[in-house]
């Protein structure tokens, strides 16, 4: 008899909804991070064409990494690459996330090889919001020039060493006429590397980034020449 009249009562069918209405926004969640994912990290496949590769599950459905080695590359030894992503399977937490978090992430280093090590300068291409808001600390900022520029439908910040890598990072600029999701582009001597951060929207990555591969590719093949020209 008690469970008769609860279950005649309007607050029973509102939580059996609201159940219904969880279990639906989980698999709609789950499948969306996993297609945004699963894009990403086939573009970097498609691009660096790795002889031996590594994924790792770092937050459930909402974190991965993955590190690449290409073949027979001299210049880029390693792609590693972090995606970390709104809780679209929790519909519950999603709107906090949405405040914080605001949006998906997706990170990329690319380590230089032997062959490449030591011959470019820094330079970064960061919107100019992003480096207001979260964007990270540029170490050697005192000493570097800076220029704030529209690219696209957004203002940036040009901060480079030299002259030189200045007109690299321009030439990238006009390889991509429109930054769309990207971020955070960098050189960075001191450790080797070169970095990136976008906002990995489904396809986006597979636009954006051989362009950049190759960009980089030939910046270092030019100055490893002019090197040994020398």
């Amino acid at each position: 008899m008690p469970n008769e009249i609860v279950a005649q009562q309007p607050v029973f069918y509102l939580f059996i909804a609201f159940t219904i209405l969880l279990t639906l926004g989980y698999s709609w969640g789950r499948r969306a991070n996993k297609r945004i994912h699963l894009s990403a990290f086939h573009a970097l496949i498609d691009t660096v064409k790795p002889k031996d590769q590594n994924f790792t599950t770092i937050g459930g459905q909402t974190g991965y990494h993955a590190n690449l080695v290409p073949k027979k590359n001299l210049l880029v030894r390693r792609v590693d690459a972090t995606i970390t992503l709104l809780p679209r399977q929790s519909l519950l937490y999603l709107p906090i996330s949405l405040l914080t978090f605001r949006f998906d992430r997706f990170f990329l280093v690319m380590f230089f090889g032997k062959k490449a090590m030591g011959l470019v300068s820094e330079g970064h291409l960061i919107e100019k919001s992003y480096s207001k808001f979260r964007g990270p600390k540029i170490t050697n900022e005192d000493k570097m020039q800076l220029e704030e520029m529209r690219w696209g439908d957004k203002e940036f910040l040009l901060y480079y060493e030299n002259e030189e890598i200045k007109q690299d990072l321009l030439n990238l600029k006009n390889r991509l006429t429109a930054p769309g999701y990207l971020r955070h582009v960098a050189v960075v001597p001191e450790k080797d590397q070169a970095y990136l951060f976008m906002i990995p929207k489904r396809g986006y990555v597979g636009e954006v980034f051989p362009v950049i591969y190759t960009w980089l590719n030939e910046l270092l093949e030019r100055k490893s020449v002019h090197k040994h020209q020398v």
